[in-house]
């Protein structure tokens, strides 16, 4: 009999929904509890899924580790969350998936890790931008040694007007850790260090600005639509962060980050420089390649990479796949240390206007 994971996903608010869904559309996987503060979330996204609505509920994660026979649980609440519920399930001795970001501070991110060895258990955090057709097109590009080595870059994710749960957990520092830098930054920054081959940073600055939390303008981006809005709420975050990253091989990488500028259109973009070729990677599924042929032109190439997919489910599949199978993981905690070490970094240096060593 081909084995099946036992799930449970603890938080289901927006993402935790679509969680809920994806694990419903995996045959090898088996949605066997969900938790959150309100339960009455648990049952919308059991009905969303198409799932038996007497699957159990619990409005405590401890007390559903506890009653459940679990291989793993998938945690989708608010980040100040992620650690403390990641561990517990580690020592536990359950598997752990865990939306990003990886935690609210370095620190934590270190004690998910060491938690994760401790138990000899999996521990995975969404990196859904690694599984786009896109995405894998241009890592085996650059494993090939087509684009030479990879010295610089810039990535971002910008929005117009943006901001997700104005006054909710999204805008508190105490619960998100911080604004569009550790929210969106998180996405990019791994999908750049990634494809240049997961270099280890050695320094970062940065500048970050709360410019729009006064400013009631109206959403332009249906990602504004994530987390629950509060009348009068916190809003104690960045809206817009920049910064730059140098890495222990000697390339470096710009980024931006923001929820609220004045700028033409939202986007989200990595573009990286190679001795051998320059490329971009691009929302919307396609990449771009500058390469230098044999008579020494630079041309332009746009070759087709695929139907995007959802990285999301792929990334999902793949944590299945590393419990059941045993399969090579592509993302490791360490990684997730030395992410979450550079957005700590970005906002002391923020505050500081001096550039931190690591």
């Amino acid at each position: 009999m081909e084995k099946v994971l036992r799930i449970a996903v603890i938080g289901t608010g927006g993402m935790g929904t679509n969680h809920v869904c994806w694990w419903a559309q995996d045959p090898r996987a088996k949605v066997a509890a969900l938790c959150d503060l309100k339960p009455e979330k648990c049952a919308r996204a059991l009905e969303k899924a198409n799932l038996d609505p007497k699957t159990p509920v619990y409005e405590d994660y401890k007390a559903l580790i506890e009653s459940e026979q679990l291989d793993a649980v998938d945690i989708c609440t608010s980040n100040d969350f992620h650690s403390i519920i990641a561990v517990y399930a580690l020592e536990k001795g359950l598997h752990v998936f865990s939306e990003k970001p990886d935690a609210v501070s370095a620190s934590e991110a270190l004690r998910m890790k060491e938690a994760s060895e401790k138990a000899g258990k999996v521990l995975m955090v969404m990196r859904n931008n690694r599984y786009y057709s896109n995405s894998k097109y241009l890592k085996q590009f650059i494993e090939d040694g087509k684009a030479g080595e990879i010295y610089c870059g810039r990535c971002g994710w910008i929005r117009r007007r943006g901001i997700p749960g104005r006054g909710g957990w999204f805008t508190t520092k105490a619960k998100s850790g911080g604004g569009p830098l550790i929210d969106l930054g998180v996405h990019m920054l791994d999908l750049a260090i990634w494809l240049m081959g997961n270099p280890t940073p050695v320094a970062v600055s940065g500048c970050t600005y709360n410019k729009f939390a006064d400013n009631k303008a109206k959403a332009d981006s249906e990602h504004a639509s994530f987390g629950e809005k509060v009348q009068d709420g916190v809003f104690d975050v960045e809206d817009l962060a920049m910064g730059f990253i140098r890495f222990d091989n000697g390339a470096c990488l710009q980024l931006e980050f923001s929820w609220a500028s004045n700028i033409e259109k939202e986007k989200r973009f990595v573009e990286l420089r190679g001795t051998k070729a320059g490329f971009t990677w691009n929302e919307d599924g396609t990449v771009g390649i500058w390469a230098e042929d044999e008579h020494g032109t630079l041309n332009d190439l746009k070759p087709y990479t695929g139907e995007m997919g959802s990285g999301h489910a792929r990334c999902l599949k793949h944590f299945a796949s590393i419990v059941l199978d045993g399969a090579k993981p592509d993302y490791v905690p360490l990684q997730g240390v030395n992410m979450i070490r550079i957005l700590d970094a970005l906002y002391e240096s923020a505050a500081t206007g001096k550039e931190v060593r690591l």
